[in-house]
């Protein structure tokens, strides 16, 4: 996988092909809704894609018709829910097409995040050598202040560690108040709520005093700084003409703002999901980042991946008759 860079690209970055020229047959290759989003170029699109309908063979043949079509692979940025994912599939591509394919920038929002604060972090008044802390390192540092507070030797047991950073973990994620939080999850510690919140603001402060971010920080740092800095924002988004978001049910509401400030200069931005299915809620995840996508792009077109290859036309009935009960769903 190619690391992230952040050099200034020509605006001509786009030399269209004439069709005949395409080594690959995309419309023999593809149904006719994996054949209209591969070749969709232009302007926001949303895929509804459930479980076996080739979402991941669709993004991988528009990979490689972008790259066919004259698009540079350092215009493309893929973002995908794990680094694995971004792999396999600029993999694939690559076997489909050529080795330009892996030279385009694919990877989680964290690896992408944290590939641009390395340049820029100064901005927000951190080092670029900051540390990252994993979930583990994170829960150690609260414990740590749990224990300099002495809230470890309370009479009344005082939320562990784990308990503590999953808490503020989600406050972020899908930014709620800590107190808020407190109410609706965690009602047996709202009478702690003050003393949770002096360890929240110590953990903040403890982290910016040692140059460290956790992986929330890495999400809500890019957001800040695209928000404060219209030249990062304008420089990233020249770069990446072309943006596809994998798997966007299981994005959180930061993810999503990111997703609108990368593409907010060209809109050309495709996010596939399935609108059946989020199971990450619990890490701030929200099946209504699908929902009111078309909202958020108003010029936005809907494509719907329908056609099944992977169940029995008896249990894709009974699915179906399900999901009409579903509250939120996009009619398919």
């Amino acid at each position: 996988m190619k690391k992230f860079t952040l050099k200034p690209l020509p605006t001509d970055a786009l030399h269209l092909v004439h069709p005949q020229r395409f080594r690959i047959d995309y419309k023999k290759e593809l149904n006719a809704a994996q054949y209209e989003a591969v070749t969709s170029v232009n302007g926001p699109h949303l895929v509804i894609a459930g479980a076996g309908t080739g979402k991941t063979r669709t993004i991988v043949y528009r990979v490689a018709y972008l790259v066919e079509l004259g698009v540079k692979p350092d215009n493309i940025l893929l973002l995908t829910f794990t680094r694995k994912a971004a792999q396999d599939m600029l993999r694939r591509a690559a076997i489909l097409l050529d080795s330009r394919c892996e030279q385009i920038a694919g990877g989680t929002f964290h690896s992408f995040a944290n590939n641009v604060l390395r340049k820029y972090a100064t901005q927000l008044g951190y080092e670029t050598n900051y540390t990252i802390l994993d979930q583990g390192d994170a829960e150690d540092v609260v414990n740590l202040i749990r224990t300099r507070l002495k809230f470890d030797t309370k009479e009344k047991r005082f939320p562990r560690k784990e308990a503590l950073y999953d808490l503020y973990s989600r406050s972020v994620n899908t930014m709620t108040s800590v107190k808020d939080l407190l109410a609706r999850d965690y009602p047996h510690y709202l009478e702690q709520e003050p003393d949770i919140q002096t360890v929240h603001q110590a953990y903040v402060q403890y982290k910016r005093q040692h140059n460290l971010m956790d992986y929330d920080d890495l999400l809500v740092n890019l957001a800040l700084l695209l928000k404060k800095n219209e030249s990062v924002r304008t420089l990233l988004s020249d770069r990446y003409k072309y943006i596809m978001v994998d798997e966007y049910q299981d994005t959180n509401r930061i993810q999503a703002e990111l997703v609108k400030l990368l593409a907010l200069k060209h809109e050309n931005i495709m996010v596939v999901g399935d609108d059946a299915q989020c199971i990450y809620s619990f890490r701030g995840s929200t099946i209504q980042n699908i929902m009111t996508f078309p909202d958020e792009f108003k010029e936005c077109r809907i494509i719907k991946l329908e056609e099944n290859f992977r169940s029995t036309q008896p249990i894709l009935n009974l699915a179906n008759e399900i999901l009409k009960r579903s509250a939120f769903s996009i009619k398919k």
